[in-house]
């Protein structure tokens, strides 16, 4: 497996993390458990800066020429990691929703 592969992997397997966990908030909200809500956003957010941070260096080795071909997969992962970020913050305004219920 080429390093952009295992790289995109990498992206869709912190995304998922990060939006399993959105969603689990949303049902812990939902059941008026807050405290675990907020505790699972921030492991949203964990997983998700991890992601980031695999797309980031990607993003630097573009920009200093160095960048790989750009493969179905890693499309697939940049799509992955956007939605799950848009699930997280989503999740945060369903789960104040609930809060101020």
């Amino acid at each position: 497996m080429d390093k952009i592969t295992e790289i995109a992997f990498q992206i869709i397997l912190f995304a998922g993390n990060g939006k399993s966990n959105a969603m689990e908030a949303i049902q812990e909200a939902k059941a008026g458990n807050f405290e675990e809500a907020d505790k699972l956003i921030e492991e949203a957010s964990t997983e998700l800066g991890k992601a980031h941070g695999f797309q980031t260096r990607l993003l630097q080795e573009e920009a200093s020429g160095t960048g790989a071909e750009v493969n179905v997969i890693l499309i697939h992962s940049q799509d992955h990691l956007m939605t799950a970020m848009t699930v997280r913050d989503l999740a945060i305004e369903i789960i104040e929703i609930y809060r101020n219920k």
